[in-house]
Parts: structure tokens; sequence; C-alpha cells
């Protein structure tokens, strides 16, 4: 019998390193361990077995009340109590099915249950509060007992296989930026782009209510500011690459992982270390662990310089970002817009940017090749029936995907009616694609336009206020089988438009509060209220 090969030792940090050989040690393992999550494991026969023949229910009666954006991790987090395991880390998600991990939040779940995918932090827009909550919960995996064999799944191979090109995160493909133009007129105190993509040197193609994923990179003069910090020299060596092209284009600047504070912890003492010990445990000891992005971390342990292999490795990868598509492949095949707010904000004195809002609104230029993939949509588009009448609720960026609906039924010649319901704050300067919308509304496109601006009259006044004061046409379209769309906030706007249809239904369908819900929820069921929130 063969004798088996211990694993190779892992030497992540060099003896070069201003570390003792006890730190060395440490920090090799730890970041061994880390490394191992950089992507997924393969699916052993056994696991593939266990996805596939898994007893049906578990105990668990297969209905997913927490599956809702709008609700909070810890409600959500209670209505899983009790559940398998895997519904937990499920309830754990942002229920947003948006694919930027690379699965739909119930697949992902299922993934890490089954030990099939060892990364716990792809939810982007679960952010901290879920990676926090699935390593609790792969903890109890852990420790949970092997199942028995008497009840294991036959071997069952499962092949693998990999996404066409430019159809995942995985595989993306390059795609030309073309264009940008500001959406706003002056006066606003908004900062919204469109922003135009060729897509024929690719060849992808899309239909509308899919999204678009941008692998944008780094500021340049963040990543400098940071490579300052450490000490060290943009051109140290770091994953067989220059510090400074890691630091732009592989690893996430944003808030600051819990294993980089683990990190600092180790090489740092005192009052430092138990500070950096306790934000590595999600406790926030000064008040300011929501505002500590990488650059902040930094400076809050001053004094503290990590090796920039360490530094490196103790960062999340960069995720892509997700964009609603605002234009028909239809109307017009090869190319691709998206609608796209701008954020800057101010924390203490330092200036902070949106990553990918600001990678296409100044980091690029036309002809410029960047990274991208089509992310198809999970239950958000038009109706099949060409003639099914269309109610579309998206207030500010919300319009994009009805914009590409309208192009869309504008290009198909779909006869059914439209019904758009926008909003934001001033008509002057904030009324996107204006002159495109009359003219739609002039040509009977579109069937009615009802607009609300929050910021013109005394009183705000926003899109669900719009949907109450016309509520009996409203039931009149859902009386007549209307399909419903609401793109844009999940925390407020979503949760208002909702609370304003349930409204609706009560009143002019002659309900009660909770006959109006049940018929709301039996719209969702039935795929006639449809979500793209974020």
């Amino acid at each position: 019998m063969n004798q088996m090969t211990p694993p190779p030792k892992i030497e992540i940090i060099p003896s070069s390193a201003p570390f003792s050989e006890a730190q060395r040690s440490w920090l090799n393992g730890f970041f061994a361990g880390l490394l191992s999550t950089d992507g997924p494991a393969p699916v052993s026969a056994e696991q593939g077995a266990a996805l596939l023949q898994r007893p049906a229910g578990e105990g668990d009666d297969g209905e997913a009340p927490w599956h809702d954006q709008t609700m909070p991790i810890a409600e959500r987090m209670k209505l899983a109590e009790g559940r398998p395991l895997r519904r937990r880390m499920m309830a754990a998600m942002a229920q947003q099915d948006c694919g930027q991990c690379g699965y739909n939040c119930n697949d992902y779940s299922d993934a890490i249950a089954a030990k099939a995918e060892a990364r716990l932090n792809l939810c982007v827009p679960g952010g901290k509060e879920t990676a926090r909550m699935l390593k609790a919960l792969n903890e109890e995996l852990e420790k949970a007992p092997p199942a028995s064999s008497a009840t294991a799944a036959p071997t069952v191979a499962t092949p693998t296989l990999a996404a066409a090109p430019g159809r995942s995160r995985d595989n993306p493909v390059q795609a030309t930026f073309v264009s940008r133009r500001l959406l706003n007129g002056r006066g606003s105190e908004k900062e919204t782009w469109h922003i135009d993509f060729d897509l024929g040197g690719c060849g992808l193609d899309y239909v509308v209510g899919d999204s678009f994923g941008i692998f944008a990179r780094n500021d340049l003069g963040h990543v400098d500011q940071i490579i300052a910090l450490l000490g060290a020299s943009h051109t140290t060596e770091v994953r067989g690459k220059t510090l400074r092209e890691v630091l732009t284009d592989e690893v996430s600047l944003a808030p600051a992982p819990d294993t980089l504070f683990e990190l600092l912890s180790f090489i740092s003492g005192g009052a430092q270390r138990e500070k950096a010990r306790a934000l590595g445990r999600g406790e926030d000891p000064d008040g300011d662990a929501a505002t500590l992005d990488v650059m902040a971390a930094l400076q809050k342990f001053s004094g503290v310089r990590p090796h920039p292999e360490a530094f490196v490795e103790a960062l999340e990868p960069l995720q892509p970002r997700l964009y609603s598509i605002s234009s028909s492949h239809n109307a017009t095949p090869g190319k691709l817009s998206m609608t796209v707010d701008c954020v800057r904000y101010v924390v203490g004195k330092r200036k902070r940017l949106g990553l990918a809002s600001t990678f296409l609104a100044e980091r690029i230029e036309p002809g410029d090749q960047v990274k991208v993939y089509v992310q198809k949509a999970h239950g958000f588009a038009l109706p099949q029936d060409p003639k099914v009448p269309i109610i579309m609720i998206g207030p500010g960026t919300g319009i994009a995907p009805f914009r590409a609906f309208l192009l869309d039924r504008k290009a198909t010649g779909a006869p059914g009616k439209n019904w758009l319901f926008f909003g934001h704050q001033r008509s002057s300067c904030d009324f996107f694609y204006a002159d495109e919308l009359n003219a739609m509304k002039i040509s009977g496109l579109l069937t009615r336009m009802s607009l609300a601006w929050s910021r013109d009259g005394d009183k705000k006044f926003y899109v669900q206020d719009r949907m109450r004061e016309v509520g009996r046409e409203v039931w009149t379209w859902l009386a007549e089988g209307a399909n419903v769309y609401v793109c844009g906030d999940a925390k407020r706007m979503a949760k208002d438009v909702e609370r304003a249809l349930v409204d609706i239904v009560a009143q002019f369908g002659a309900r009660s509060t909770d006959e109006a819900v049940s018929f709301v929820g039996e719209l969702k069921k039935k795929g006639r209220f449809q979500q793209d929130v974020y």
C-alpha cells in the first residue's frame, strides 16, 4: 500500500517579514485557512448525493417565510428558528436572489450546508451581517456529528457545468464602455448617470429584467494612500503581482472585515489589541465600527503596520456589482444601458466613494474594456402574454428596468397597457428620461404616467402617495389582470408601496386588511407582483 504524502506546508509569511517565529507560524496557519476558501470546493460524490437525494423536508415544510428583501435579518432568523441548519443559513442571506454570489439564496445556503462551498462572504447585499451569521451557523455545522452511514445517501456523481462566457461572475467577458451622460439638471442634489456599453465584441445578449455585472477597480489614489499607511512600496510583490495591482484589482477596500481586525489584534498589544479583538468579534467599543473601511481601520490603529502579504490575505475579495439594465436588446441589439446613482459621502473629514458608481462615472474612458457578465433575472420579467397590462413603480434609478420594459414592448409591438409611477426629488432637475417618456405618452405606448416629487411642495410626496390618490384606477387595472412591478429601495420604498397596494385592495376591492394582505400574497405567488429591490 502506498504511503500518503502529507500536504505541503503553506508558507504565506516570508521569513524576512518582521515577525517572530511563533507569530509567523500562527499567521501562516491563519491565512492557510483563509486561502482554502478562495474558490469553491469541489463537490464530492457524497456531497452531491446529499444535495440531490436529501430527504424531502428534513422536518421542514419547505416554505421560506423569511424570503423577503425588506425584512431585517433579526426578524428573518426568528422566523427560521427550529428549522434545519441549511434553512437558517438561507434566512441569513439578503433574500434578493440577485445572483451576485453566483447562486440564489436557497442554493447558496444548500451549497454551504453540503460543504460544497466554503466561502461565507459572497452575499454582497447582506454584507457583514450575513457573513457573521453564516460564520456562526457554519461553526454549528462543523460541530454536528457526522451523518449515520445507515442513512447516508448512495454515491452519486454530480457533473459540474461551466457557465457560458459572460453568463456568470466566474466567467466574465470584456465589453466596451461607450459613453456616459448626466441625467440630473442644474440644482439637483443627486448625481445620476446614463451609461452605455457596446456588447458587439463579446457577443452577449440579454432580456429585459436581467442585471449587468460590473467588475470595477479601486481608485488609484485610495490605493496609494493605503500603501503609504502600510509603509510599503507600490512595487512590493504580493501574489506574484505588485501590491498596487492587487489592491486595485483583487481586494475590497470597503468595510473592514473581521479578519483584518483579527490580524491587527495579533500584531498589536495592550489596549489596541483588546480593541481590535472586540471589533473582530463584531463588537463596537468606540461607537465607530459602522464607519470603518479598510483605510479607516489602518488609521485607527496607526501604530500597527501589517506586512503587505498578511494584510492582503486578511481582506475580502473584490466583488462584482450588479445593476438593473435600462435598455432592450430587441430595440437596440448589441447595446446595453444602465442608470447609475453616483455614491459620494463624507465620514469625518474624508470623502468616501462608491466603488462601481464612481468607476463608471469618472474612472473609465470611452473605448475602455471592462470585465462584465449578464445575470439572469429570477422572477422579474415581462408577462409571457404581451396583452397583459403592467403597472410599474420605480422612483429614482428604479426607473431603469421599466425604461427597458417600455422599449421592449415598443420593439415587439406588445399591445398590453402600460402604467408608470415615477418619482424623485424635483421635477425641474430629477425627471430622468423626461423627453423619452413624454414621447411614449403622446404615442400611446405609455398609457398612464403618474409622477411624484418629494421636494417640490411643502410636504414630501412619494409614489405610494400618488398610488393612493388613484387607488380606484389601480384596483381596476388589477381586476383586469395587470401585473405589478416594483424597483428601487428595499428598506423603505418597497415596504411603503406594498402597504399602499394592500390599502388600495382593501378599500376598493371591499376586503378586510387580512384579506387584502392575502390577495397581495397571492399576486406574488402567481408572479403578478414582482420586485427588483436593493
